[in-house]
């Protein structure tokens, strides 16, 4: 990133951005989201109910983060956009992990999706990299978060991919530990195709008359007292090649636990969206 793109995200990075903004940006955002998932397409979700009650009435102070497959440039916001749900309230948006090279290339975009509270993150800048730290105030205030833990957007349609370990730190490194909802769809590459528009690349808009599926998973726990005793256990003697990880701050575990912990963390996730998936394309 040059000099030009780094002073932007410097600037994007500022906590400050709200207000009357914010509310402005997410209402037209949500608007977008409607027209686009429940107007000119169809967006059939399954099990909405689970997503509704947490977003409106989670316990207090209880975080929650959802985490979903990546399909194409527009999952988020247009999974939002089914009927019912509040795409257009700027206290109930969620918070989202976006990547700076797309989403934040200017300071145009990176105010746009800073009041679209967006969280500018580096692919393969590893779990320790500065902006992680904000997600963790979110969680840590039991705000909203969604993740794409697949780090990628894959339009096979094949099963759900290795999942990257970073939801997996979120859950370790937050101060209250989450509430799990995973989700899977199934449309959205049809609605923006990585191929197909001008040029051999993305249309320029979204396209329409698309069927859209979206489920909804039950709320997964994670008991990580219990989990961080196992990860010192199992851990001792492994040998790998080190990334000079910290030992974890609040827990002290080293990085060989780390390790194991965001494995069999990532692996739970991982089984219970492919469950989904295969639920999905059996409806």
């Amino acid at each position: 990133m040059g000099a030009g793109g780094e002073a932007a995200l410097a600037w994007a990075e500022r906590r400050h951005h709200g207000g009357v903004p914010r509310r402005l940006v997410i209402a037209a955002v949500g608007a977008f989201a409607k027209a686009v998932a429940s107007l000119l397409n169809t967006t059939t979700v399954h099990n909405a109910d689970n997503l509704l009650r947490l977003v409106h009435s989670r316990p207090s102070g209880r975080p929650l983060l959802t985490v979903s497959n990546h399909m194409s440039t527009l999952d988020d916001p247009l999974m939002w956009g089914f009927v019912g749900f509040p795409t257009m309230d700027a206290g109930l948006a969620r918070w989202v992990l976006a990547a700076e090279d797309i989403c934040f290339k200017n300071r145009f975009l990176s105010y746009f999706f800073r009041l679209g509270k967006c969280i500018p993150i580096s692919r393969g800048g590893g779990i320790y990299q500065e902006n992680m730290n904000e997600a963790l105030d979110v969680l840590g205030r039991g705000g909203w978060l969604h993740t794409f833990p697949e780090g990628r957007i894959s339009q096979a349609g094949g099963p759900i991919g290795r999942l990257k370990w970073g939801t997996a730190s979120l859950i370790h490194r937050s101060h209250v530990t989450p509430l799990v909802l995973p989700i899977v769809h199934a449309g959205f590459e049809q609605v923006m195709p990585e191929e197909g528009g001008l040029m051999g690349g993305r249309p320029p808009v979204p396209l329409w008359r698309k069927h859209v599926r979206v489920v909804v998973g039950e709320p997964m726990e994670f008991d990580l007292p219990g989990l961080r005793e196992t990860a010192r256990s199992v851990s001792r003697g492994l040998t790998f090649r080190s990334l000079g990880w910290p030992r974890s701050q609040h827990d002290d575990l080293d990085e060989a636990a780390q390790r194991w912990l965001y494995m069999h963390i990532s692996d739970r996730i991982q089984s219970a969206m492919e469950t989904l998936r295969t639920t999905l394309h059996h409806k």
